[in-house]
């Protein structure tokens, strides 16, 4: 079993947001080539995120051409994204879950997408609700239409939540004879060019169009309560350096 399929979480923590992890310059440096990603056979589409902005920061552009194609394209957020800020009271926590869910309606319009579907699960511990989770992913890939893809964070981005949703999407995917496609948000931040950890032989990148990356960086702004600092936090949960790196490295998934 490769390190891609036992998670990656070690290699993440020893990585903390403020050492700034890989550059952005590193990776542009390596020259990424990888065989485009084919999405002539997608009909529909069904994206999952651990939190909301998962979605817009791994997907957005490739969500925004399908949907410019005809395809419809649907949101799910596993969790509210409650835990962002940590030491809050529970009404705080409810306040931000609220307007976290805001920020996501408000991206997915921006995408060009219909509401998102938010699933509420504990933001931090979805591991523990992984079978529940599993459960409604094979609800709703089920009342889809042949032809059905699923895209989700990938098993082994480093982040537990996002690893969690990488594991339920592909058992789900499984179960409902779904395509699957994962995508990284965290592994850009830990992982090397090259790095042994991640399954480069999988990998395709999304040929996104101009106007598609313009969407995503228009959505992606949205979120506000991630990128600026707030009445609950005096420095944003994402650093300055976290968008910039992912627009520098295009969007890739692992098929």
């Amino acid at each position: 079993m490769t390190a891609s399929q036992t998670g990656n979480s070690d290699r993440f923590a020893v990585h903390p947001l403020p050492d700034g992890g890989t550059p952005e310059k590193v990776w542009a440096r390596a020259g990424l080539r990888l065989p485009p990603l084919d999405l002539a056979g997608c009909r529909e589409i069904v994206i999952v995120g651990a939190h909301p902005d998962d979605e817009t920061l791994g997907f957005g552009s490739a969500a925004a051409m399908l949907a410019e194609s005809g395809v419809r394209v649907q949101i799910v957020s596993a969790s509210d994204g409650g835990a962002a800020f940590p030491n809050v009271s529970l009404l705080q926590r409810y306040r931000i879950e609220a307007l976290r869910r805001s920020e996501l309606r408000a991206a997915a319009d921006t995408l060009g997408l219909p509401t998102p579907i938010s699933l509420g699960l504990p933001d931090g511990d979805i591991a523990r609700h992984e079978q529940r989770l599993t459960d409604l992913l094979i609800e709703i890939l089920t009342d889809t239409p042949a032809g059905t893809w699923c895209a989700a964070t990938w098993r082994g981005d480093g982040h537990p939540d996002h690893e969690a949703v990488g594991r339920a999407a592909a058992v789900a995917a499984e179960c409902t004879g779904t395509v699957l496609l994962e995508y990284p948000v965290w592994m850009w931040h830990w992982a090397r060019p090259g790095d042994p950890a991640v399954p480069w032989e999988r990998a395709r990148a999304v040929d996104a169009t101009p106007a598609a990356v313009t969407r995503k960086m228009r959505a992606a702004a949205l979120f506000r309560s991630q990128f600026e600092p707030t009445e609950y936090g005096d420095e944003p949960v994402l650093p300055p350096y976290f968008l910039p790196r992912l627009l520098t490295v295009g969007e890739v998934v692992f098929r």
